[in-house]
């Protein structure tokens, strides 16, 4: 199980979550369910690559595991 950071990062670089979704291309909905589920099992691995670019991160600093 795992989290994506999408949160923290937007909070660091003062965006918001529609701005992450416009920016990446992405529906709101899909960024925001992402941003808010406390834990996921799997994700679109393309949206996932997608916001990671618009943060300007690896996949890896986007990704939080909690369980292995």
């Amino acid at each position: 199980m795992f989290r994506l950071r999408i949160k923290e990062l937007a909070s660091e670089q003062g965006r918001s979550l529609k701005n992450i979704a416009e920016q990446a291309g992405l529906p709101y909905s899909t960024v925001a369910t992402y941003a808010n589920s406390p834990g996921m099992t799997m994700v679109n691995l393309i949206s996932v690559q997608k916001i990671a670019r618009v943060f300007g991160v690896a996949i890896e600093d986007l990704v939080e595991v909690l369980e292995e």
